[in-house]
């Protein structure tokens, strides 16, 4: 479990040598969503996401929402679909490049009505982002269009010159979630359907990637909601739980979309039949070769989203979720699912949505907005120490209004666009394992000025951070140390006086790519108390 190796990192890491690790560690993508702002501002989200130093902007293109309202004669076509549709997809490929930034595509629902299976629930009738028993292979025909048009080389009807190429995909989101792809389970939910579906989606979707040149590039499956439910059939939920529209538990999710049992051993007769999988050895023998997105993928996206809990807390938890602190147990599913068909993958993990709901404006048990910032923090530490996580990630930029999606409060800023306390911890993470330290003995200090990067490459120079102390926890900040600040640093600092130690980050003054306001201006980190005895 993740708890109990975040326990042993933190006891190597006081037993660490001396030398500094100045150098920043690369191999952590840090991805961002901020939809819809990006859909109908992308020049000026895309500002404020390399200002905050976010380097991936992830977006999920919506099928429904690009798809015309009768099904398509060649759907794997991209002229097939309307261009005003298109639009603000292009115009996002097109800033992103503009700007630096990698661009995360995750093809996705809601379907439209004429790629869905029948008897659609009242529920789903109502909402055209659900996905009800979507068609596998119309959906491979959209993702080939998605992936003609962004290859490198589509030239749009209207333009001169081809659109940009992206290279990071994910296919589909949350198929755990029924409202993502539904029903999730029938029979009284005792048949758990969606992991067949999803197994379908992800032949499609993996065979369109590769046959539209993406085959290098990062195609990551998954997507997984990280809670989940289950319960009998009753008045309140006549199909049992999860039913059409709630989640399956991504712990037990995972094992029958590989056709297994829970103890990843082949599942077999009617009992596989009735969920899409091999009945028998010779089936089994062949399972990998047939799917291969799901042997051959470039990682498996979770959103491991932990309500108020710290990153190590999973005391109390189902352990059939996916939670941050869970994340270790979500390793050892999917190599015991790959492992049961002679595969050694070891899956990187990307957390591709992720963010913590603060109070207010929601009540306990979510976090306040200064204790959200020490779990993010602490989270991103966590994360850039393990080999297996290949990404850290932000969701939101800002609230939604209250009344729309409010349950996400997991933006830096409010809904009117007041920074929390939250928005300087991404812009400058900042964590010490240890905070209570002898005078005098080194003692590890992991943050980034996640901006730096941005502007070095605008040609600003070497770009530089400062560890600060405030000693006695009064008084002014004084700079202990300067770093260069090319991504990630991992130092360790020997402290004298006990206090108030945070980073401090400058603009350049002149970087033509920064928003209005923040060209040499001086940022900061949040604010760690450090005793030294």
């Amino acid at each position: 479990m993740l708890h109990k190796l975040t326990i042993a990192l933190l006891a190597a890491a006081a037993v660490l040598a001396m030398a500094d690790a100045a150098g920043a560690s690369q191999r952590q993508i840090q991805i961002i969503q901020a939809d819809p702002p990006m859909l109908s501002d992308p020049v000026g989200t895309l500002a404020q996401f390399r200002a905050l130093g976010a380097n991936t902007v992830r977006i999920i293109v919506h099928w429904d929402f690009i798809a015309p309202d009768i099904k398509p004669v060649d759907g794997a076509d991209p002229n097939s679909y309307p261009a005003a549709n298109w639009a603000p997809y292009d115009a996002i490929v097109r800033d992103a490049q503009k700007a630096g930034m990698r661009v995360d595509f995750t093809v996705a629902g809601g379907a439209p009505r004429w790629a869905e299976g029948a008897h659609i629930p009242p529920q789903g009738l109502a909402d055209k982002s659900f996905a009800w028993k979507p068609d596998a292979k119309l959906y491979g025909d959209f993702v080939h269009a998605v992936g003609e048009r962004y290859s490198g080389s589509f030239t749009p009807p209207s333009a001169s010159v081809p659109l940009p190429r992206v290279r990071f995909w994910a296919i589909w989101n949350e198929p755990n979630f029924g409202q993502d792809l539904g029903p999730q389970a029938i029979n009284g939910s005792t048949v758990s359907v969606a992991p067949m579906m999803y197994r379908n989606l992800v032949d499609s979707g993996w065979r369109a990637l590769n046959e539209t040149g993406h085959g290098s590039d990062t195609i990551v499956i998954g997507g997984l909601a990280a809670e989940g439910r289950s319960g009998p059939v009753n008045a309140k939920h006549p199909q049992g739980l999860p039913g059409d529209y709630a989640q399956t538990k991504p712990l037990q999710y995972i094992p029958t979309l590989y056709c297994l049992s829970a103890a990843y051993k082949p599942l077999r007769g009617s009992y596989a039949r009735a969920r899409g999988c091999p009945t028998n050895a010779a089936g089994t023998r062949a399972f990998r070769a047939q799917h291969p997105g799901l042997f051959n993928a470039g990682g498996v996206a979770d959103h491991p989203y932990s309500g108020g809990r710290s990153p190590v807390d999973a005391k109390g938890l189902d352990r059939n979720f996916a939670v941050f602190s869970q994340l270790g147990d979500l390793e050892q599913v999917l190599d015991r699912s790959v492992g049961a068909y002679g595969s050694r993958k070891r899956y990187p993990i990307y957390s591709d949505e992720y963010g913590y709901i603060t109070r207010p404006p929601q009540v306990a048990p979510y976090a306040s907005p200064a204790t959200a910032a020490y779990y993010m923090n602490w989270s991103e530490y966590l994360s850039w120490r393990s080999p297996r996580i290949g990404s850290y990630a932000q969701y939101l930029l800002r609230d939604p209004p209250p009344g729309t999606q409010i349950g996400f409060t997991s933006g830096l800023e409010t809904d009117l666009g007041k920074r929390k306390a939250t928005y300087g911890a991404y812009r400058m993470p900042l964590y010490l394992p240890v905070t209570s330290v002898r005078t005098g003995r080194p003692t590890e200090v992991w943050g980034s000025a996640r901006p730096a990067p941005f502007m070095a490459r605008d040609g600003q120079g070497p770009q530089t951070v400062a560890i600060q102390l405030q000693t006695g926890g009064h008084g002014a900040f004084k700079t202990i140390r300067t770093l260069n600040a090319t991504g990630y640093f991992d130092v360790h600092q020997a402290f004298t006086r006990s206090g108030n130690v945070r980073l401090a980050y400058t603009y350049p003054a002149t970087d033509p790519f920064l928003p209005v306001g923040f060209a040499g201006t001086t940022a900061y980190s949040r604010i760690v108390k450090l005793q030294v005895s």
